[in-house]
């Protein structure tokens, strides 16, 4: 007879479930920053379709960065898997009930949809790889030439940036023995934090763009791809002042949803009442009140304010901090949420 006994002492489930550390923070953060990106692309898409001129749309020129973003993510997931040799399976079916299931197909989609958008301004951002692979620039033409077909891949960029930005939400929510992850506004807030975000890392790449014609060769026209204007001159001021009207409208959303989500669980049972107080007066407060909602939303929002009305000057620092409270907010929301859990009542619970 083969007896077996276990205390189940482990420092990761005892005595509270504390698996997930700072990857996935990471990858959530980057999926919200990528999905932004796709449907800022999205809209430019849909007004050069409508004939207005491309090379004014930063957010025509990110798809390679949105692309290398993505693989940053998808490398903290894989960190953070056990079995990470086996995370092939998961495409040899489809689980309608599984929220990883649903993620992981739209994943395949999100890259096939950037890689195909890169294509738009691919031959004139990298002109070696124009020259190496001459197609590029037929297939270029093909999608640039048709406005049909780029309103069809604008709207592919719109729908699947949608749905990545509130599948990062969505993959939390569903978990519901984590009473703070338990709420249906989440997906939204991350969706919202996510266009606050890619909007910031559109702002950050217009700055950092060389404002000169695309470098010639392979290493430096590969990393200059990323971010490459179209032609010799920077897009003008009026493309900066699009981008923060826009976050600044993700931001006020944002907000409201944060409002909404502390609302809600308040007013739900005695466990998320519980869990909610870890972001009012717990551990995880002063990383939320101080970074996510002062330093990522208010200080944003008046900054960005004051240089819409030209009252101070354009800088980078509202896209920085808009970045760092994006990324506070999932680490908090992944550690918080991880701390919290089911509450007994009348001794019938755990």
């Amino acid at each position: 007879m083969l007896e077996i006994t276990s205390t189940r002492h482990n420092l990761l489930v005892d005595p509270l479930l504390e698996i997930w550390s700072w990857q996935i923070p990471v990858y959530l953060f980057v999926g919200g920053v990528v999905a932004g990106m796709m449907v800022l692309a999205g809209v430019a898409m849909m007004r050069v379709a409508r004939g207005d001129d491309g090379r004014s749309f930063f957010s025509m020129q990110t798809p390679l960065l949105g692309f290398m973003l993505l693989n940053i993510g998808m490398l903290a997931l894989m960190v953070d898997l056990e079995h990470r040799f086996y995370a092939w399976r998961i495409f040899t079916t489809f689980q309608f009930a599984s929220p990883m299931a649903w993620g992981s197909w739209l994943l395949i989609a999100v890259y096939g949809v950037l890689m195909v958008s890169a294509l738009v301004r691919l031959p004139e951002t990298w002109p070696w790889l124009g020259r190496a692979v001459p197609r590029l620039a037929g297939w270029s033409a093909a999608i640039v030439d048709h406005p049909g077909r780029l309103r069809a891949l604008a709207g592919a960029n719109i729908a699947l940036g949608v749905g990545l930005g509130i599948y990062t939400g969505i993959l939390l929510d569903t978990m519901v023995a984590r009473p703070l992850w338990n709420s249906a506004i989440l997906g939204p807030l991350f969706l919202l934090s996510g266009l606050s975000a890619g909007a910031a890392m559109v702002h950050l790449a217009a700055v950092a763009l060389p404002g000169r014609q695309a470098r010639m060769g392979l290493i430096g026209g590969a990393v200059a791809s990323l971010i490459q204007p179209i032609g010799p001159q920077r897009p003008g001021r009026e493309t900066h002042d699009g981008l923060i009207r826009a976050d600044l409208l993700f931001l006020l959303v944002e907000g409201m949803l944060i409002a909404l989500l502390i609302i809600n669980l308040h007013s739900s049972s005695a466990s998320h009442a519980a869990a909610v107080q870890l972001l009012m007066k717990g551990p995880y407060a002063l990383a939320f009140w101080g970074i996510v909602v002062g330093l990522g939303l208010l200080v944003p929002l008046a900054w960005q304010a004051l240089e819409i009305t030209h009252r101070v000057a354009h800088t980078v620092g509202p896209a920085v901090l808009v970045l760092i409270g994006g990324f506070t907010l999932r680490w908090v929301m992944v550690g918080a949420g991880q701390v919290s859990h089911i509450i007994g009542v009348a001794g019938l619970g755990p």
